[in-house]
């Protein structure tokens, strides 16, 4: 069906999140069997993000200008060589940085272009019943849903199947490979728009209007500082001897529990945006901070209850983040400029997840629990940013 377009697209940017995230709780088993540093492992996580801002960037104006599936396409091909690359990185320093870094790369241009292109497809004349907001909720959805199946699956067979470090990997190459297919049957959304230099398509003047400024820009980095603060600090923290030998295991419940959670509250950010468009960024960068804070007990004490909690919070922030966010943003942009702007929300999205590769290295000196309280005020500072910013009118 046509109005069902929009599912096709939803199903890359699924198997796309899916294989960005298994490497998630993965980092247990790099730690334990691969025997790499802390340090080691938090950059193998942190690379990933190098790579997506580019992608980001790129990937929405050269689609503007070449269309949305001449760039989606190759992008979500790419990505089974790129997870061929981490299979047989399994033993290889280097392989594994340049796998992430390239699934980094293949997931800022999905995700700009992927969002962007459900977007189109949610409205008349592809879905002439869907609401104003079910592009943003279905992208925010279907990604949420690929990052939360992908680790705990990659988990689950890390934990138990053989073949750990290469198995997760060709699970994804079998799942994409029919996605491929799928892109090939839908419309097109754009048709030749920018014809100037690609350099002049790369400016993005939604980025200084007063909403984005004020009501996006604070907001953004706490995205993905929940995941990462769940399933990839909290790990560290605990360490090998809290889950005897079951590490990987519990990273996967980490993850399972942020992401689930993640998806579980979209519908509610939804309606936190029906009432007041200020309401959704506010709540999500609170339990940020909570979240935050009870993480800092999880290290302090070393209970898994307590982690397992954590990670509830923060993925409730992360969820409401994500969907207010891109809300916000498909509000602010005119439609040349959308997927400009919805990659640079996820470039500033993603600046969460390098909070793995600054706090490791300084765990050495301080313990989590006392570096996690300061992660918690900084986020409370964004927070005074963002309730100050929403105060009298911002200009439309």
């Amino acid at each position: 069906m046509v109005t069902r377009s929009w599912a096709r697209v939803a199903a890359a940017l699924f198997v796309i999140g899916y294989g960005a995230n298994q490497f998630s709780p993965l980092m247990v088993m790099y730690r334990e069997q691969g025997h790499y540093s802390a340090a080691v492992v938090a950059a193998f996580f942190g690379v990933y993000v190098l790579g997506l801002a580019p992608g980001f960037l790129v990937g929405g104006p050269l689609s503007d200008r070449f269309g949305r599936r001449a760039v989606l396409l190759p992008a979500v091909v790419a990505s089974v060589p790129a997870s061929a690359g981490l299979a047989l990185g399994a033993f290889s320093e280097g392989l594994l940085f340049t796998g992430r870094f390239l699934f980094g790369l293949v997931t800022g241009v999905a995700m700009a272009v992927g969002t962007t292109w459900v977007k189109e497809l949610s409205h008349a004349p592809h879905d002439p019943e869907a609401d104003p907001s079910a592009g943003a909720r279905r992208a925010a959805l279907t990604l949420s849903a690929g990052f939360g199946v992908g680790p705990a699956v990659g988990g689950v067979l890390a934990q138990w199947a053989p073949l750990p470090m290469e198995l997760p990997y060709l699970v994804h190459i079998v799942l994409t490979l029919p996605v491929i297919v799928l892109l090939l049957r839908v419309p097109e959304t754009v048709h030749g728009r920018g014809r100037g230099s690609l350099l002049a398509d790369l400016k993005v003047p939604a980025v200084a209007h007063p909403r984005f400024r004020r009501l996006v820009l604070p907001a953004a980095p706490w995205v993905f500082a929940g995941p990462a603060l769940s399933f990839a600090v909290q790990p560290a923290a605990l360490g090998a001897e809290r889950t005897a030998g079951y590490g990987l295991a519990f990273a996967t419940l980490l993850t399972a529990v942020t992401l689930g959670c993640g998806v579980a509250i979209q519908s509610v950010a939804r309606r936190l945006d029906a009432r007041n468009p200020l309401l959704g960024n506010r709540i999500g960068v609170s339990l940020a901070v909570v979240g935050a804070l009870v993480a800092a007990v999880t290290a302090a004490t070393g209970s898994l209850v307590v982690a397992v909690a954590a990670s509830a919070v923060l993925g409730a922030s992360y969820g409401i983040l994500m969907v207010s966010g891109l809300v916000e943003v498909q509000r602010i942009a005119a439609p040349e400029h959308l997927a400009g702007l919805t990659a640079v929300y996820y470039s500033l999205t993603y600046l969460g997840f390098l909070w793995p590769v600054v706090l490791a290295p300084v765990a050495g000196v301080l313990p989590y629990a006392t570096l996690l309280p300061v992660v918690a005020a900084i986020a409370a500072v964004c927070l005074l940013v963002l309730v100050l910013g929403g105060r009298g009118r911002v200009a439309g």
